[in-house]
């Protein structure tokens, strides 16, 4: 969950889609899909359908955070930093 809100609070206005979040945390959709709809139903995302760029596509889901999750995102920052530099050392 730290990586997906480290992800979504780099640009926390933007929605941004399911699959551009797995590559950028490398979380599979087994995780990522249950994380988003886990924080949807906490009030720390919200989701809605997005009409595709190209004629022919199927309309997708996008994702942002809300003020909750941009809150919870600043408070989890310095764990995520301190948990990614013991990881490093160990």
């Amino acid at each position: 969950m730290l990586l997906l809100l480290e992800a979504l609070a780099v640009r926390t206005q933007q929605w941004r889609h399911g699959y551009d979040l797995m590559k950028e945390t490398g979380l599979l959709s087994g995780t990522l899909y249950p994380l988003l709809i886990r924080m949807t139903d906490q009030g720390l995302v919200e989701a809605e359908w997005r009409e595709p760029e190209h004629p022919g596509r199927p309309a997708r889901h996008a994702y942002r955070l809300t003020n909750a999750g941009v809150e919870l995102a600043r408070m989890a920052a310095p764990a995520s930093r301190a948990f990614s530099t013991k990881a490093s050392f160990a």
